[in-house]
């Protein structure tokens, strides 16, 4: 077979599905597509970009919401959930079977996972757990065990608590309202579920204080935890730059990268939440940015000039070396078939904390891939940047 034809068979594609059902979920709706290449494409962690309003409209950007469920031997259905907040979510709750839906996908990097049986916990806030479900199918396949961590402002924003219970080895529900589960945030029984259920790589999806501060957590505790981002998303293909955010590569090199396409899914340690919204100085490309072989070939009168920078961003770098090492860049790879084994290694003895800020709001025709409402973050974040307020 020529790369031309793989390409073809796993990349992208655009279609005009028909809508096979639109059915409420609590503070949701999950709306049901006849799409069989995209369901034949999709990997858990990718999602759809939808065109909304219909041929007239003044709606031009498309909507992204990120795909719960796929059945390709059902005639190829797609599912994605959404909260009917905006102009083009509402139009999406009101469309009814037989309408058709221009929709392009599967996009994005999917949520890679290990070869070996592992001990996976799954967290989600809001409905940004819909993406974690097709993910928990795949881990059994591998004959991992799976636990579920999910929250919500209140009990009918929890998306899937019943599916958890159902299907997972565990499932620990909170709500800031105590009208479902534990009273209080995701973070705050992280802790907790680490122990019992001995986790060996955690999985995140919400919001992006919830990541920011999951990721403190599994650092702590020396645990691998792959999070998909929450940015704000107009094209979805990589040629707007609006979903960029600064991660740190393998090399230690901090990289504007395009959350649509080099994501949505990173590994937690190496995105430089407290910078995310703007652009390093350390950043490549940064005004004034240099190689860091260039700088070292600097003179010794240099130095005590290039210290204080150096100093100024505490946190912003984060060494090659130890992104190398951890369990996570050892055992999980996007490619599954190249994957290679999760190192259950160490476990440290670390305590929850580190509270995240909230993010600031998006604007009306962006979105990103339908994750996460309202549960799972620091504080009431009134407004998201995501699928459901677009």
């Amino acid at each position: 077979m020529s790369s031309n034809e793989t390409d073809s068979e796993s990349g992208p594609v655009q279609v005009r599905g028909t809508v096979l059902t639109v059915r409420r979920v609590d503070a949701y709706h999950a709306i049901t597509i006849v799409a069989p290449g995209i369901a034949a494409r999709f990997r858990p962690g990718q999602f759809v970009a939808v065109a909304v309003g219909g041929p007239d409209t003044s709606m031009l950007l498309r909507r992204a919401f990120s795909i719960h469920d796929v059945r390709p031997d059902h005639g190829g259905t797609v599912e994605f959930v959404f909260a009917a907040n905006g102009r083009g979510t509402r139009w999406l709750a009101e469309c009814r079977a037989r309408d058709t839906l221009d929709l392009a996908g599967p996009l994005g990097r999917p949520f890679p996972v290990p070869r070996d049986p592992v001990s996976c916990l799954l967290v989600g806030g809001g409905y940004g757990s819909a993406p974690l479900f097709a993910l928990a199918d795949r881990l059994r396949e591998r004959r991992c065990t799976v636990d579920f961590l999910l929250g919500a402002a209140s009990g009918d924003r929890v998306f899937g608590a019943l599916t958890a219970r159902r299907t997972g080895r565990s499932a620990t529900i909170t709500t800031q309202d105590g009208s479902l589960g534990v009273r209080g945030i995701v973070t705050d029984m992280l802790g907790q579920v680490i122990h019992e259920a001995r986790t060996d790589v955690i999985y995140a999806c919400g919001p992006m204080p919830m990541l920011r501060q999951v990721t403190a957590l599994a650092r702590r505790y020396d645990i691998p935890v792959q999070v998909a981002v929450e940015e704000a998303m107009a094209c979805g293909v990589g040629v707007c730059m609006t979903c960029v955010l600064p991660v740190v590569g393998t090399d230690g090199i901090t990289r504007m990268v395009r959350s649509c396409v080099d994501g949505p899914v990173f590994r937690g340690e190496q995105v430089r939440w407290d910078d995310i919204g703007t652009i390093p100085f350390d950043a490549f490309g940064a005004p004034g940015w240099e190689p860091r072989t260039r700088r070292a070939g600097r003179g010794a009168a240099d130095e005590p000039d290039e210290a204080p920078a150096a100093g100024a961003a505490p946190g912003t770098h984060v060494p090659g070396a130890q992104a190398e090492g951890r369990a996570l860049g050892a055992g999980l790879d996007a490619r599954e078939p190249a994957a290679r084994a999760v190192d259950r290694g160490r476990r440290g003895a670390g305590s929850a904390g580190d509270n995240g800020r909230p993010r600031r709001g998006g604007r009306e025709g962006q979105a990103s891939p339908g994750r996460a409402a309202d549960g799972g973050q620091a504080r009431p974040d009134p407004a998201r940047r995501h699928g459901h307020g677009a």
